[in-house]
């Protein structure tokens, strides 16, 4: 799935300057991609039997495959643009699918063998980073998106026997949760739906531009080694972000992490060079997945009905409205659009800020300790919409 969503990113300056790809017609490409990633994650809300399905699990590895073979096919970008909308829809439903798995089979191990498993999505996009630095000396466009479909077939095949969720399945809650006054929720969510969500079309900016804005300040093959940077940091960012989240305040873990991700946004626009360019890459890689992690199991502990849904839903979305909002500044090059992305990352900082003083303590393990208490006539059950 990380080949598969974000190999686009270091293959977009080829097709800048191979394929005759236009900056505006680049961001309507990647507004497709997330167009079809909301519709298959609200098929996946809407439809649980889906989640529980091996054949569409294999169904959807198939079409994701297809799509990166088919992209070289055409000039056409009315074509690429379906090609990447399908290509959302797999995406998610592969990600939908993984998730339930690992969250089922998984419930009874350490919390952080999940958070390793999300890091996949960081070595998908380190591998493609790889794949399009090794191939742009010697292949064109075409070559990176056949061989990232090759590349996605490997994979796919490892992922082939990969069990679903068998059933649903309501977990009593074995901490003292119970014994917690339950928080007013309605207020606070808001604030953290509005976090994420102007997360969500900060940080798909900086991914969908990253690799372009980097090379327009320095040429060569510093923008796709970026481009791996990023996905060596992601891939142990959830875990590390989900261990400091059960010993401090995600709330305010969930404010230093977008803050941190400003900076690393905003660096390639404001200083060149190279130094300036890996810094932001490891920046940007080391809190995206974090971000997600931290506002998931944030909304969780608020207790909001369907918390983790109306999350995605507002991220997804703000994923849509990104490259649309920056487009009209793209021809003037990609500083401004990650300026903009930067100061967005920001207002959503200022919105976990609200969240921190209304909720200083949201999170840890070192306020409560864990008891399991038997009697309890009402447990509550954990949020199992997908996280």
């Amino acid at each position: 799935m990380g080949v598969g969503r974000f190999v686009y990113t270091p293959i977009l300056p080829l097709m800048h300057a191979q394929a005759g790809l236009s900056a505006g017609d680049g961001a309507h490409l990647a507004t497709a991609n997330y167009v079809g990633y909301l519709v298959g994650a609200l098929a996946g809300i809407l439809a649980p039997a889906l989640v529980r399905s091996p054949v569409l699990l294999r169904a959807s590895l198939l079409v994701l495959i297809g799509t990166l073979a088919a992209m070289p096919l055409t000039h056409a970008t009315e074509v690429w643009v379906v090609l990447r909308l399908l290509a959302g829809v797999a995406s998610a439903l592969i990600f939908v699918i993984a998730v339930s798995s690992l969250l089922s089979h998984l419930r009874e191990h350490p919390a952080h063998l999940p958070g390793w498993a999300f890091g996949g999505v960081g070595a998908g996009i380190a591998l493609s980073g790889l794949l399009v630095l090794a191939l742009r000396s010697t292949a064109d466009w075409r070559a990176a998106w056949w061989a990232s479909a090759v590349l996605a077939a490997v994979l796919a095949a490892g992922a082939w026997n990969l069990r679903p969720e068998s059933a649903p399945v309501s977990v009593p809650e074995a901490t003292g949760a119970a014994d917690r006054p339950a928080p007013r929720p309605h207020r606070w969510f808001t604030a953290l739906f509005a976090s994420y969500t102007l997360e969500g079309v900060g940080y798909i900016v900086a991914g969908t531009f990253l690799v372009a804005a980097i090379e327009q300040g320095s040429p060569g093959r510093a923008g796709s080694g970026a481009w791996v940077l990023v996905g060596v940091a992601a891939v142990p960012s959830s875990a590390l972000w989900s261990w400091l989240g059960r010993r401090w305040s995600r709330p305010g873990l969930l404010l230093i992490a977008l803050a941190v991700q400003a900076v690393g946004i905003a660096l390639p626009a404001l200083v060149g060079g190279v130094t300036a360019a890996l810094v932001s890459a490891v920046l940007f890689g080391a809190t995206f997945i974090g971000i997600s992690t931290l506002a998931l199991a944030t909304g969780a502990h608020l207790q909001f009905p369907r918390s983790v849904a109306l999350l995605t839903a507002g991220y997804s979305v703000g994923q849509i409205a990104g490259p649309l909002v920056v487009a009209p500044l793209l021809r003037h090059g990609y500083h401004q659009a990650l300026l903009v992305a930067a100061a967005v990352v920001l207002a959503a900082a200022a919105a976990a800020a609200v969240l921190r003083i209304g909720f200083p303590g949201l999170g840890g393990s070192r306020r409560t300790p864990v008891v399991v208490r038997r009697s309890t006539p009402k447990a509550p059950t954990r949020d199992r919409t997908g996280a």
